[in-house]
This record gives structure tokens, C-alpha cells and sequence, in this order.
């Protein structure tokens, strides 16, 4: 291990867990729920830069530019969840929000030799996807290190595309190459350098709050309900119901039936009941208010 490897907190030992290996079952999960516990409030102090980045993506989106989030390893794969969640959440393409991971699908379940350590493999990707100036892309490491996402903003940077980083060590190197770096530290990992850990606790609850504003910015919530949910299996036929209830105090099956009224279209069928219009005329005062419900009954 190299002398700069060595003096990453997600590298170091904790002082805490030196033991791991006498303690009893609950004594362990004891102590993973307490330093889990440092998680939000690194990412506290952090706030202001997870500000700016949802800015950022928000601008990007309104634009018809698209989030792309990239890493390696366990960073890669919580982007690439975070991507896939906002489909059925939010009613997007898939090719709105993007989640790149180094070595492809293969790497999501196993390790992919060399990926991480290319300088030049996120540019293929990002060619490949048509990466341009209107997009956001948001390279996620641990360590705040990895070639394949210094690479990545590098590329981006050059082609005018706007970059965010996420990195779990304070002065990061990929810091270095986005207009937005967001650098939290949660200490030392229980097991040391698993930043599956802490450090992937951290990077997912800081997606959540990316991707979940974002949607909240381009008019994909209506008060604190998910209106563009896709009803793609019966458990979301049903919850879609239930948002509908909840938007507008109708009963049960009022809210089925304007359900299928409305095409199945949640956010349209809360505006028909709110407004006593028609599908089409609800339609098209949600396309007028650019998808903010709460413009249209206002």
C-alpha cells in the first residue's frame, strides 16, 4: 500500500474495532450502529455542496440534459441503483438519469480486472452515451482517488458537460476535476478499508438526496406524494390509487376510477378531481405548468 493510500481515513484503522474478532455478536452490532451513526452527520456539514450539485442538475434537466453518475467497485453499483430506482419512482426514461459502472453490467455482481485503474475507459462510456454540454455527471469514489473517475470529469470538463464528485476522504483528488465536490468523512471503517461500509452508507444517502430534490425540482412531487410513480406491477396499481386518495380526499373508488380515466396516469387524475376537468384538458394544463401539479390548482 502505497505512502498516499496509507492516509486515507477510509484506509485507516479504527481505534474502535481493533477487537473485532474477540467481541460477542451483539457487541459488534453494537458498535456498527454507533459509528453508522457519524454517517449524516459528516454529511451535514457537507449540505451546502449537495446544495449546489442539486442546483446544478436541476438546470441540467430542465435543458434536456440528462444525470449521469460513474464509479467503480461499490461506488459504480449505488449509482447504478440510485439510476434504476428513479424509473418506477418518478416515471423517467431510463435514459434520463444514468448510472455508469467501470466494467460494465459484468461488474455489478463481480469484479472486472483493471476497470477502476483505466484513466480513459469512462470517456468510452461517455461517448458511447453521447455525453454533451447540457448534462451533469457525478463521478462517485470512496477513496476520492479512482482513475476511472478522474478520467470521467476530465472528459467532461473538456466537452463542457457541468461534474459533481463524491468522495469519502477530505481533500480528494478527484476533487480536483468538479466544478462541485462534495467530500464527507465518516471516520475510520469498522473493518478496515471495506468502504462498502460507512463510506457506501454515505454515498447512497447523499444519491438519495440528488436524485430525489432533483425529481422534486422538475415538478415529479406533489406535496411530499410520488404523482409520476409508474403503475407497473399491482403493488404500484394500488399505491397509485392511494396517492390519488391522498391528493384529494376522494374515496377508494373514485380514485380507482379516475385512475383508469386518466389512462393510469396519477398526476392527471389528481387534476381531474381537483379541477373538474376532463383527461385531455388535465392533460394539458400539467404540460403547460411543466408538470407541477401544484401550478395547475393553485
Amino acid at each position: 500500500m502505497s505512502v498516499e493510500i496509507n492516509q486515507l481515513t477510509t484506509e485507516k484503522r479504527n481505534p474502535n474495532t481493533m477487537h473485532l474478532d474477540q467481541m460477542s455478536v451483539g457487541q459488534v452490532l453494537e458498535l456498527m450502529n454507533k459509528e453508522d451513526q457519524q454517517v449524516p452527520e459528516a454529511i451535514a456539514k457537507a449540505l451546502g455542496q449537495i446544495e449546489a450539485a442539486v442546483e446544478m442538475i436541476i438546470q441540467s434537466l430542465k435543458v434536456g440534459g440528462r444525470l449521469i453518475y460513474f464509479g467503480a467497485g461499490t461506488s459504480g453499483r449505488l449509482g447504478v441503483l440510485d439510476a434504476a430506482e428513479c424509473v418506477p419512482t418518478f416515471g423517467v426514461s431510463p435514459d434520463l438519469v444514468v448510472g455508469l459502472i467501470a466494467g460494465g453490467d459484468k461488474a455489478m455482481v463481480e469484479a472486472v480486472e483493471g476497470a477502476e485503474d483505466s484513466l480513459t475507459l469512462a470517456e468510452e462510456d461517455f461517448k458511447k452515451l453521447n455525453l454533451n454540454a447540457k448534462d451533469t455527471v457525478v463521478g462517485i469514489a470512496a477513496s476520492g482517488r479512482t482513475p476511472y473517475v478522474i478520467g470521467g470529469l476530465q472528459y467532461a470538463q473538456s466537452i463542457g458537460a457541468k461534474t459533481v464528485s463524491i468522495a469519502c476522504n477530505q481533500q480528494a483528488k478527484i476533487s480536483r476535476f468538479a466544478q462541485i465536490p462534495i467530500e464527507v468523512d465518516c471516520g475510520p471503517e469498522v473493518l478496515t478499508g471495506s468502504t462498502r461500509l460507512k463510506a457506501g452508507t454515505a454515498q447512497k444517502l447523499i444519491l438519495n438526496m440528488l436524485s430525489t430534490v432533483s425529481m422534486i425540482g422538475i415538478g415529479k412531487v406533489y406535496q411530499n406524494l410520488m404523482v409520476d410513480v409508474q403503475a407497473t406491477n399491482e403493488k404500484l396499481e394500488e399505491r397509485s390509487k392511494r396517492i390519488i386518495m391522498a391528493a384529494t380526499e376522494c374515496t377508494y373508488e373514485d380514485a380507482a376510477s379516475y385512475f383508469e380515466a386518466a389512462n393510469q396516469n396519477v398526476k392527471v387524475a389528481i387534476v381531474m378531481i381537483l379541477t373538474n376537468l376532463d383527461a385531455t384538458e388535465a392533460s394539458q394544463k400539467i404540460t403547460a405548468a411543466n408538470g407541477f401539479v401544484n401550478k395547475v390548482i393553485k
